[in-house]
């Protein structure tokens, strides 16, 4: 009998410090893991400068292809730019020019 209420009272001294504990660690565990977490917030960051080099590869594109236009412009025609355009869509070559030829992976516009 006595061993029993023994271990009565420690079972009761021990309910709240373990109910502590997994409370605790329940919040531990979505701090670090969780929608909100530490781990998440770290892919966050991930994606972000994975989007910022997107975006400047993109911009570098556009300035690109800003300064082809503006070579095309009326008012300040380029004209070499015209020329080169122009020579290149409709596929035509001077008698005494030298044609070299890109692959698929190297073309310039």
């Amino acid at each position: 009998m006595r061993l029993l209420s023994a271990m009565k009272r420690l079972a009761r001294a021990m309910v709240l410090p373990v109910l502590f504990l997994s409370v605790t660690g329940y919040f531990v565990w979505h701090a670090r893991h969780g929608e909100r977490g530490t781990l998440a917030h770290e892919r966050r960051l991930e994606q972000i400068r994975h989007a910022r080099a997107d975006l400047a590869a993109a911009e570098a594109e556009r300035d690109a292809l800003e300064r082809r236009v503006a070579g095309l412009r009326g008012d300040r025609l380029d004209r070499d730019q015209l020329d080169e355009r122009a020579r290149s869509l409709l596929n035509l070559v001077a008698p005494n020019e030298i044609v070299v030829p890109y692959g698929p992976e190297r073309r310039l516009y």
